[in-house]
């Protein structure tokens, strides 16, 4: 799904990525971890187009992405959510999930202009889509709701159904358990299960090594911009490099 080749990238003069090279495969659940400053967030945005690579190639499928800005990308299909929060507060909980469509919406001004049947017809589509999705993260009694009143929970529900709408190739993750209660983790963590066993492909951020030793199926451990381990969640915690640089407090307990 998405192969990462000798990826570099450079602010100023200073490494904050060197020569990342590892596979994300189709259906399955990888996670990304490290400690702070490892390089995780310069890597999710060189994937999505916020930032460029200095050197090295990212495919998805069979598209080189690596110099391509983040609106192709998206239409591509893929998907992310944020580790803060990017909603539209003043939109309705429903109109969130709809921006996640927007590459379905077309884009004919002359249709939009006369209202055309063809057009209502693709908007109510469109309309099912974003009520199936928040049905299925449980939200949809909140569908008129301002986003801004939710509850932070239901915010981090809300990306979710937002990123999943449009049946992405490859959805990034960027921290979804962040600053939530263990039922709200469990609830999510149960959302994410869902997504795979539907055959979504994941790539996860997550700093709650419980979650991604419990749920992902390959773990790329980042280290001072560089790929220290990668293999299942057992291999992981065994690796005597990511014992020392991320996990020794876990060393007693596995």
């Amino acid at each position: 799904m998405l192969h990462l080749k000798a990826i570099s990238k450079q602010f100023g003069g200073l490494p904050a990525l060197t020569d990342v090279s590892f596979s994300v495969p189709r259906g399955q659940i990888t996670a990304l971890i490290g400690p702070n400053g490892a390089g995780k967030s310069t890597l999710i945005n060189c994937i999505t187009g916020v930032l460029t690579p200095s050197s090295g190639s990212i495919s998805l499928g069979v598209h080189e992405i690596s110099t391509l800005p983040a609106h192709a990308i998206a239409r591509l299909g893929v998907a992310c959510t944020f580790q803060n929060l990017k909603l539209f507060d003043r939109l309705s909980v429903l109109d969130n999930v709809l921006t996640g469509l927007n590459n379905d919406a077309g884009n004919s001004w002359i249709m939009a202009l006369l209202r055309l049947p063809a057009l209502r017809h693709r908007e109510r589509q469109l309309k099912l889509r974003a009520l199936q999705a928040l049905d299925s993260f449980g939200l949809s009694a909140k569908a008129d709701w301002p986003a801004a009143v939710l509850a932070y929970g239901d915010k981090k529900r809300l990306e979710l159904a937002r990123a999943t709408v449009s049946q992405p190739q490859l959805i990034l993750l960027d921290e979804p358990v962040a600053g939530l209660n263990a039922t709200e983790t469990q609830g999510v963590e149960q959302q994410l299960r869902r997504l795979r066993q539907e055959g979504q492909t994941l790539l996860l951020v997550e700093h709650d090594m419980e979650l991604v030793m419990g749920l992902a199926d390959q773990v790329v451990v980042l280290d001072s911009g560089c790929v220290i381990a990668c293999g299942t969640p057992q291999e992981v915690q065994c690796n005597p490099r990511v014992l020392e640089a991320y996990l020794g407090s876990m060393e007693a307990t596995t």
